[in-house]
């Protein structure tokens, strides 16, 4: 790993303690973070350090996996069929495809107001509503729109699984999500499947992957600007969004610069008003273009950067969803860490901890600020307390 460089070299130039170089080089897990900040020094990709080490470490509280039951989106997700195709519960009545689309959008609703108890609850019954009715309408003038129904349920199932880190289940869900949106002829929900891919392989640390996924996406799709919807161009730019985070954790900073201008030129185009809502990439409008700018920022540890970008945010009142509201404000309150501001990054924390606490259970760079922020202090306020029982810290 060290490339020449002493271990101690190697320390120096990272900004890292020496256990940690030492702990990499033993084939030890690390933060994701740590592995960039190592690859900057060396001049190399993150991914390269990572196929030497292996992927990043996730820190798992000991009851995520029980905090959710999800043996029920399990069986939803891969329905249990005989031979000839037919699922072990199938029956013959006749969906109703207008209410399962209705109760589709209360799902979206609900995962971005962070209840994820109701979108564990409300996936399983819907995604078996949706295989009933792709079997039943096939071969009929439904039959598209009962697999865009499924393709995009599909699609928000791999995003919530993601979000629980449940990885397996997440990719089986998108894999489908994909096939029903190439058969019903849907590219839009194609792309979105893709995004929310590449989002879960940046969770895994497999970069190379999510850069390559995502940006050939984006070229599949591209829209002709002067022509396309905002829909369309919200997909397209929000693919290049997810490509540029690829490729600033994977130290291509140039490259991320360089989708990151293709964002800006979808979110120019679609204006306040935005576009792609109604698909699992979630709304592009031009202010958001500023989120995406901030993310990078904060990849490359450029704190000050991050904070100034922050106060442009804050200016324009808007935000395209709760989750990347929240997600820019974990990046704010690391970027007070790193620049000692410990009381500001606790605040942070704390809002977040009261506003959407089940979103940030799952949030492992919460719990690592969070950690930083304890590393810094002496006694432990009531507010410290109040958030190591919430992150479940020794």
């Amino acid at each position: 790993m060290s490339r020449g460089y002493t271990q101690e070299d190697l320390a120096n130039r990272a900004e890292l303690s020496l256990s940690l170089i030492k702990k990499a080089e033993r084939g030890g897990t690390l933060r994701l973070e740590t592995y960039h900040r190592i690859a900057r020094a060396l001049g190399v990709r993150t991914s390269a350090l990572l196929e030497e080490s292996g992927p990043p470490h996730a820190r798992r509280r000991a009851d995520d996996q029980d905090r959710l039951d999800l043996v029920p989106l399990r069986r939803a997700i891969a329905p249990p069929e005989t031979p000839s195709g037919r699922l072990l519960w199938q029956d013959d009545s006749a969906p109703e495809v207008q209410r399962l689309r209705t109760t589709a959008s209360a799902l979206n609703s609900a995962y971005h107001a962070n209840d994820y108890g109701r979108v564990a609850e409300l996936l399983p019954p819907l995604l078996l509503s949706a295989h009933l009715a792709v079997a039943h309408f096939s071969g009929t003038g439904e039959a598209a729109d009962a697999l865009r129904i499924r393709a995009d349920l599909l699609t928000q199932a791999g995003r919530f699984l993601t979000q629980l880190r449940s990885f397996d289940l997440a990719h089986m869900a998108l894999r489908e999500a994909l096939r029903d949106a190439r058969t019903a002829g849907t590219p839009l929900l194609g792309g979105a499947a893709t995004y929310i891919q590449g989002w879960a392989l940046i969770r895994e640390g497999r970069l190379d992957e999510a850069e390559a996924l995502t940006s050939q996406a984006a070229e599949e799709i591209e829209p002709r600007i002067s022509r396309a919807s905002r829909d369309e161009l919200a997909v397209w730019g929000r693919l290049w969004d997810k490509a540029a985070a690829a490729a600033a954790r994977n130290n291509r900073p140039n490259e991320a610069r360089e989708m990151l201008r293709l964002t800006r030129s979808a979110g120019a185009a679609v204006g306040e008003r935005g576009g792609g809502e109604r698909y699992a990439t979630g709304k592009l409008t031009a202010a958001s273009v500023l989120f995406a700018t901030a993310e990078a920022a904060a990849v490359a540890e450029h704190p000050k950067r991050v904070l100034l970008l922050s106060e442009r945010i804050t200016r324009t009142g808007q935000a395209p969803t709760s989750n990347m509201l929240n997600r820019h404000l974990l990046d704010v309150a690391h970027s007070h860490m790193m620049l000692r501001e410990r009381r500001e990054a606790e605040g942070i924390l704390s809002g977040l901890a009261k506003q959407a606490p089940d979103w940030l259970r799952h949030q492992q760079m919460a719990a690592e600020t969070f950690a930083d922020v304890l590393a810094s202090s002496g006694r432990l306020t009531s507010r410290q307390r109040e958030l190591a029982a919430f992150f479940d810290t020794p």
